[in-house]
């Protein structure tokens, strides 16, 4: 655990060092095993070849001359080392020569003819001999020659020094390439330290690497886009907010200094009669609730989401019925008229709710006290379609394309109430579902507002209609 712990903590630097490094090492470490047995193979076979030649020698020798009598030259001090064996157990050596390891049981079985020949070698410090036994006359003959590990021991230094110097090089390689791998990422971390640090979201990143490293540079440069297009959303609404709190807070200030001034004054019944104080108190009313209309659309605009709520299949029928009848009570003077055919959709009930109560408010400000607001809910292809129409004077050709825009009123509308964020609102909402809001003139001369939303998979069913 602690040496994981260490791990995560190391720099990707450190980490692809390391693992270069290591690499380098395993593959040196394998290669030197693999050579050593080759090499140990390879000395090995030339050491038996060369022993067998010496014995074959010395067996052509001893079976002209005899096993007793043949020469054994005097041990010069160095090289290969001989042994006569004779089939009566006994044995002959040259002078001088060290003894060798006692004759073992499958060497006396060459010498009483049970087999050929036979190749043994002791790995011992005491029996560090490679000794070739050959069948000679009504005996045998030994040559051996001691097992030489320098050979092996040289090249395993050198081996050692070589794995070092490529661990060496390759973990300056491995730092090498690190670094020049992570340097689009170097100079992605300091731009993004330098957009945190200077809060400056209009800096894109340059757009170089390739592979993986494009592509986090394209996501990050995304992602700095749709934050300067937040923020310049966020500078616009509280523009735009500013704008509309102005002229209601500046009427209801100077309302109440008026009353204020006339109260100090004690000329408030005078000044002021009993209608025109009424008037006026109504007046501070009706600014107060359009404060208040303007500053729960503005909380339900910069929400950033349509809402906390989640999707659910429902009826968009059951949510048109909800809203027309909220819409009935805010506004008793104004008839609406049904007409909803029952159809599933997904999406979220209270905003869903409240983008119908926009519409159906839009429409009250407009239609005719003697005609209703008619809304209207049917089945078009794959999608629901929902219209909201009126009988008032519609919308001009140049204000259509607005109609959905923030704060934005049509000159015929600066005289009534509303804040110009109810038909904005239900934009959004509507294009969180997926769906299209459109605006056009309705048979009956006024606005025709249409909302398209798609069908839940579930397929919808027909119903009669709801009046």
């Amino acid at each position: 655990m602690r040496l994981t712990r260490w791990w995560r903590r190391r720099s990707l630097r450190t980490r692809l060092t390391v693992i270069a490094a290591t690499a380098i090492a395993a593959s040196v470490f394998l290669a030197f095993q693999v050579a050593s047995e080759l090499l140990d193979w390879e000395l090995r076979s030339s050491a038996e070849e060369q022993l067998r030649a010496d014995s074959r020698v010395l067996a052509a020798n001893a079976e002209r001359a005899g096993l007793a009598r043949v020469e054994l030259p005097p041990y010069p001090g160095s090289g290969r080392l001989v042994r006569v064996v004779l089939s009566d157990g006994s044995i002959r050596t040259p002078d001088g020569q060290p003894a060798l390891p006692p004759v073992s049981e499958d060497a006396w079985r060459v010498a009483r003819g049970l087999s050929a020949d036979l190749v043994e070698s002791g790995d011992s410090d005491e029996d560090g001999y490679l000794v070739y036994t050959l069948r000679a006359g009504d005996g045998a003959v030994q040559v051996a020659r001691a097992a030489d590990d320098t050979p092996i021991n040289r090249f395993g230094f050198g081996m050692l020094l070589i794995g070092l110097l490529c661990v060496v090089c390759g973990a300056l390689v491995g730092r090498a390439v690190a670094r020049a791998g992570l340097a689009p990422i170097d100079r992605l971390t300091a731009a993004a330290v330098r957009v945190a640090r200077t809060r400056d979201l209009d800096a894109d990143i340059p757009d170089e690497g390739g592979g993986e490293i494009r592509q986090l540079i394209r996501s990050i440069n995304d992602m700095l886009a749709a934050l300067r297009d937040s923020r310049q959303a966020q500078r616009l609404l509280a523009e735009d907010a500013a704008h509309e709190l102005k002229t209601p807070l500046t009427s209801l200030r100077l309302n109440i200094e008026l009353l204020i001034r006339l109260d100090r004054r004690g000329t408030l019944d005078s000044a002021l009669p009993s209608e025109s104080r009424t008037r006026l108190l109504h007046d501070l009313g009706a600014q107060v609730a359009e404060l208040s209309t303007l500053a729960t659309e503005l909380t339900d605009l910069a929400r950033g989401d349509v809402s906390d709520e989640n999707a659910e299949l429902l009826d968009l029928a059951d949510v048109v019925v909800a809203a027309a009848a909220q819409a009935r009570s805010r506004m008793p003077d104004v008839e609406v008229s049904l007409d909803v055919t029952p159809v599933l959709v997904s999406g979220r009930p209270a905003a869903l709710r409240r983008a119908v109560l926009n519409l159906v408010d839009n429409a009250g400000k407009w239609s005719p006290a003697d005609q209703p607001v008619q809304v209207r809910l049917r089945v078009g292809g794959t999608s629901a379609v929902l219209e909201v129409d009126d009988a008032g004077p519609g919308i001009d050709a140049a204000d259509a394309p607005r109609v959905f825009d923030r704060f934005y009123r049509a000159d015929s509308a600066r005289a009534l109430p509303g804040s110009g964020l109810g038909l904005s609102i239900v934009q959004r909402v509507v294009d969180a579902h997926g769906g299209r809001a459109t605006v056009a003139r309705s048979p009956r001369g006024g606005a025709l507002l249409r909302v398209e939303l798609p069908i839940a998979r579930l397929a919808a069913g027909e119903g009669t209609a709801v009046r």
